[in-house]
Formats: C-alpha cells, sequence, structure tokens
C-alpha cells in the first residue's frame, strides 16, 4: 500500500467551488476504480471520480478499444456502464467508507435525461456531479453538446434545475468556441470546469490498412493532448469566474503546477495511472516536495500565477490595431 509523504509546512488544500480539498489531486473520469484500493489509500486523494454513469445498460463501442500513438493513448471505450440503479446499490457503498468527496461523473444522449439522472443521483454520498458533457466517441462524427456554447447552456441549465449539488461540465477540446462554450456553462449554473476531455482522433495500421480502433474514431490523451488543454485551462480561468480544473496528459509534477499557474485550481490524472498505478500518490507527494522547494507554503499560491501580462498587452494591440 503506497502513502504519500508531506513536508511540514507546506499546505495542499484547495477549493472547489464549495468543496474542500486536500489536495488538488484526482483521477480523470474512466481511469479510476475501486480495485485501485488495493494499490494505494484512496483516502489520500483529494477527490474521487467515478467511471460515468448513464442511465441503462450501455455496452460500449467494438473491440478493439485501445492503441497507443507516439507515447499518448487512443480510446474507443464507448462510456459502457450497468445504470444508475447498479451504481446506487452495488457501486455508492463502496465509496460510504471514505471522507474523500465523490464525484460521479454522469452522462445521456439528451438535455432530459442529463436532467433525470442528476435527480436520482443527488443522494447521501454523493458530493457532487460532473457532467460528461464532451465525449467524442459516443456521438456520431465526434459531436456533443460542449461543441458549442447553445447546447451547453441547454443541458447544464437542465442539470442544475435538477440537483441542488456542485455541478462540474467537462469540457470538450473539440470545439473551436472555448472561452464562449466556458461562459455559457457558467451561465447555465455550473460551479466548475473540467478542462478537458480527449481529443477526436484516429490511427491507422499500415499494414492491414485497417483502423487501429474498432469504431475507427476514439479520444486522444496523455502528454500528445496536454499543451491543447493546457491552453483550454488558461482560457476558462480568464473567461470565467469559477473554478477550473485542467484535466490532459498531466504525467509529472511540473505538468500539475504548469497546469495551476495557468489558473487551474486542481488537476485530473488519467492516462498515467494505466502506465503507473501509483503515479497519483507520486504527484501528491512531489507537489508537496516541489512547493517547499520553491518556497511555497500554499499551493494556493500558484493559482492564476502565469506571467502574463505583457503578452495580454500584445495580444489587445493586435487585435485593436488597424
Amino acid at each position: 500500500m503506497v502513502t504519500p509523504t508531506q513536508p511540514q509546512g507546506v499546505s495542499l488544500e484547495v477549493t472547489v467551488g464549495s468543496l474542500v480539498l486536500g489536495n488538488p489531486v484526482m483521477p480523470a473520469s474512466g481511469t479510476f476504480s475501486e480495485d485501485l484500493a488495493r494499490v494505494f489509500d484512496l483516502e489520500l486523494l483529494g477527490a474521487h471520480v467515478t467511471k460515468t454513469v448513464m442511465p441503462g445498460f450501455r455496452g460500449g463501442n467494438p473491440t478493439p478499444r485501445v492503441c497507443e500513438v507516439q507515447g499518448s493513448m487512443l480510446n474507443s471505450i464507448g462510456l459502457p456502464t450497468k445504470g444508475v440503479a447498479y451504481f446506487r446499490d452495488e457501486i455508492l457503498p463502496f465509496y460510504a467508507q471514505y471522507e474523500t468527496p465523490l464525484v460521479v461523473s454522469v452522462s445521456a444522449g439528451t438535455a432530459d435525461g442529463f436532467a433525470r439522472i442528476c435527480e436520482d443521483l443527488s443522494v447521501a454520498g454523493v458530493a457532487a456531479i460532473e457532467a460528461n458533457i464532451s465525449c467524442p466517441n459516443i456521438e456520431e462524427d465526434g459531436r456533443a453538446f460542449a461543441m458549442r456554447p447553445a447546447s451547453t447552456f441547454d443541458v447544464m441549465a437542465a442539470m442544475r434545475a435538477a440537483t441542488d449539488l456542485p455541478l462540474w461540465a467537462k469540457l470538450s477540446p473539440n470545439t473551436g468556441e472555448t472561452p464562449e462554450v466556458a461562459r455559457a456553462a457558467e451561465a447555465a449554473g455550473a460551479d466548475a470546469l473540467v478542462v478537458a476531455n480527449t481529443a477526436l482522433a484516429m490511427a491507422i495500421d499500415v499494414r492491414t490498412r485497417k483502423p487501429k480502433l474498432g469504431s475507427l474514431m476514439g479520444g486522444l490523451s496523455g502528454p500528445a493532448l496536454k499543451s491543447i488543454t493546457l491552453r483550454m485551462a488558461y482560457q476558462c480561468a480568464r473567461a470565467t469566474g469559477i473554478p477550473v480544473i485542467g484535466c490532459g496528459g498531466i504525467t509529472t509534477v511540473e505538468d500539475v503546477a504548469e497546469y495551476m499557474i495557468a489558473g487551474a485550481t486542481a488537476v485530473q490524472v488519467g492516462t498515467a495511472t494505466f502506465i503507473r498505478p501509483t503515479a497519483m500518490m507520486e504527484l501528491i507527494e512531489d507537489l508537496a516536495a516541489w512547493c517547499a522547494g520553491e518556497g511555497i507554503r500554499d499551493v494556493r499560491q500558484l493559482i492564476g500565477s502565469v506571467r502574463d501580462d505583457e503578452a495580454a498587452e500584445d495580444l489587445v494591440f493586435m487585435e485593436t490595431a488597424p
């Protein structure tokens, strides 16, 4: 059992809306399960984030569902789930043994479906709901609610009307309207933004000339995605007044620090856990040590500390110059 140590005098506590997290490190949905309790103490994470729950049974996409690409990964899992009732009866009791906040990821095919699943999961033991409105491999050609501001607003507003729990909107790197989508989610009642899901991508086996994924396209995750989602986290932090949770390609403590400096309050770790099941524990320990080495007593000092004043002034000049 792996347990991180933390230098004395360094606080890793952060606040995401009304939730107080012991540290800013949590799993990305779909990369975390109860089985990891055999590897490390799950109580030590900043939050628990479940695999996405859908209203009823879903078998997922055809195989093969995963392949490696240039140090990163493509997946087309397709959100397999046993439904809301199974989650409440069989999975939720497992997390009741922990004080760590439980964030339940949910998805549905319609705004009304999202609202209904919010109602069904607004129960004791659930600290927040993460709206997976951005998964690129369950919608035709990668379309998802988070692609456009109007559809983002509609689905988040429906969810907001259905629950009093904190709502986190998980955004998509496939949109060309990142700040607009972020503001729409905030206006509809989102309490935080998870930035971001995987990017729609593809790989082909040149020998067989067949796509490497059974559903042709899937979501790109891992280091190849980081520069895109880091840019998005920066944009969303500047465009809104709600917390941003950075997600995409986090493998080292420098990645965590970079997201927080860009404006993220916390981070989610995904692909790294497949490579090193103890990755999140290592990052928590490394973050405390890194802060101590940098003379930082409170990790919140990092949030939004990017020195972008001169660059921002240049950008404004370029946008307004004749």
